[in-house]
C-alpha cells in the first residue's frame, strides 16, 4: 500500500522529511538557504519547522515509534 493512502505512513514520511531536512540544514546551512523557492523550498520549509518546533517534533517521533512497535 502506498504511503499516500495510509495515514500513519503519511505522517511517518512527513516526520522523516522534517527530521532529515533539519539535520542536513545543520550540516550544510548555506546549501538550503540558497534554495528557498521551488522544489528545494519544501526542504527549506521542513528544516525551518524542525528547528522551531524541535521539542514537539521529537515527541511526535517517539510517539510514532511506540505506535509502530505496538501496532506490529
Amino acid at each position: 500500500m502506498s504511503a499516500l493512502f495510509n495515514f500513519q505512513s503519511l505522517l511517518l514520511v512527513i516526520l522523516l522529511l522534517i527530521c532529515t531536512s533539519s539535520y542536513v540544514h545543520g550540516i550544510f546551512p548555506t546549501f538550503m538557504n540558497n534554495h528557498k523557492q521551488g522544489f528545494m523550498g519544501i526542504f527549506w520549509k521542513a528544516a525551518r519547522i524542525g528547528e522551531r518546533l524541535s521539542p514537539y517534533i521529537s515527541i511526535c517521533c517517539v510517539v510514532m515509534a511506540v505506535s509502530m512497535m505496538i501496532g506490529s
